[in-house]
C-alpha cells in the first residue's frame, strides 16, 4: 500500500525541507528567530513521520494552522531577513485544508504583506501584492481542482493501510459488478453485513479481511457495520463458509447474508440488518439460525 499512497518521497522531500531550517539557525540573530525555526523543522519532520495516515488519525485536523502561524510570526520578527518567504502563502494554501483554514491563510497573508510593504517604495508594495494575489488565486484554483481526488481518499483515511478494506461508496459500485460476474459464471455470491461493537470494529475488520479470499473484498459502512461480499460454489458451500466465519469470528451483534439477486439496495440492507430481531439471518434460508 506504501507504493500505492507514493508517501516514501514525500517523505524523504519533508526530511529535506526540514534540513534547511534548521540549517538556518546557525546564522539567526535572535533567540526568537531561532526557536520559531526549529519548530518549523520540528513541525515538518513530525510531519514527515506521520505523513502515512492511519485510521487512527483525523483527515483535516487544525495541523495546518501550525505552519501558517509559524510563517506569519517569522515574517513579522523579522522581515529584513526573510522576504522572499511571503510566496510561501501560494503554497500553504494549496494544502487540503478546510474552508476557514483557507480564508484564515488568506487574511494573514495579507497581513504578512501589509507588514513588509512598511518597508518598500510604492511601487514595489503595489508589484508584490498582486504578484502574491495572483499566486494565492492559483494556488487556490490547483486545491480545488484536486478536491474530488482529496475526497476520495479522504472516504479512506479510517480504513486500514495493507487490507482489502473499502469504504461503503466502493461497496455500492461493487454490488452491480459482482451481480453480473456471479450471473455470467454461474457461481453464489452473498453480501454478509456484520454489526459489531465500536471497540472491536478494527480488529474484526482486520481478521474479516485474513478470513476471506484474495479476490473476495471486505468494507467498512459505519463505525459499527462491516460487510464482505463472499464468492461459492454454490449454497451449499456458502453455508459452510459461512458457519466458519462466524465461528472464527467469534459473536457479532447481528449478522445478515443475503444473496446478490436479492440485494435491492444497499440503504435497503442496512435498514433491514438494522431492524432485525435475531441476531443473525440468512435470506433464502428455510428459517433464522
Amino acid at each position: 500500500m506504501q507504493s500505492k499512497y507514493k508517501v516514501g518521497l514525500l517523505r524523504f522531500n519533508l526530511m529535506v525541507a526540514a534540513l534547511m531550517p534548521a540549517l538556518m539557525t546557525r546564522y539567526s540573530t535572535t533567540l526568537t528567530e531561532q526557536w520559531l525555526l526549529w519548530l518549523a523543522a520540528g513541525w515538518l519532520g513530525l510531519t514527515a513521520m506521520l505523513v502515512e495516515f492511519s485510521h487512527r488519525r483525523p483527515a483535516l485536523i487544525p495541523w495546518q494552522l501550525l505552519p501558517s502561524l509559524l510563517l506569519a510570526a517569522l515574517l513579522w520578527t523579522a522581515p529584513e531577513r526573510y522576504p522572499l518567504w511571503l510566496w510561501a502563502w501560494a503554497a500553504l494554501i494549496m494544502l487540503p485544508q478546510p474552508t476557514w483554514m483557507a480564508g484564515l491563510n488568506a487574511v494573514v497573508a495579507t497581513l504578512t504583506w501589509g507588514w513588509l510593504a512598511q518597508g518598500m517604495p510604492v511601487e514595489h508594495t503595489m508589484v508584490s501584492g498582486l504578484v502574491l494575489t495572483a499566486l494565492m488565486l492559483l494556488g487556490l484554483i490547483r486545491s480545488r481542482d484536486l478536491a474530488p481526488p482529496r475526497g476520495l481518499a479522504r472516504r479512506r483515511l479510517h480504513l486500514i493501510p495493507g487490507l482489502r478494506l473499502w469504504p461503503s461508496a466502493q461497496l455500492s459500485r461493487d454490488l452491480t459488478r459482482e451481480r453480473a460476474r456471479a450471473r455470467r459464471e454461474g457461481v453464489h455470491c452473498e453480501l454478509l453485513l456484520l454489526r459489531v461493537s465500536r471497540q472491536d470494529l478494527w480488529s474484526r475488520a482486520q481478521r474479516l479481511c485474513e478470513l476471506t479470499r484474495p479476490f473476495e473484498h471486505c468494507y467498512r459502512l459505519d463505525g459499527r457495520t462491516l460487510g464482505a461480499l463472499l464468492l461459492s460454489r454454490d449454497e451449499a458451500q456458502a453455508r459452510r463458509r459461512r458457519r466458519e466465519l462466524q465461528e472464527a469470528l467469534g459473536h457479532c451483534l447481528r449478522l445478515r447474508a443475503t444473496p446478490l439477486p436479492r440485494v435491492v439496495s444497499l440503504s435497503e440492507e442496512c435498514r433491514a440488518l438494522e431492524r432485525q430481531v435475531d441476531p443473525i439471518t440468512v435470506i433464502n434460508e428455510i428459517h433464522h439460525v
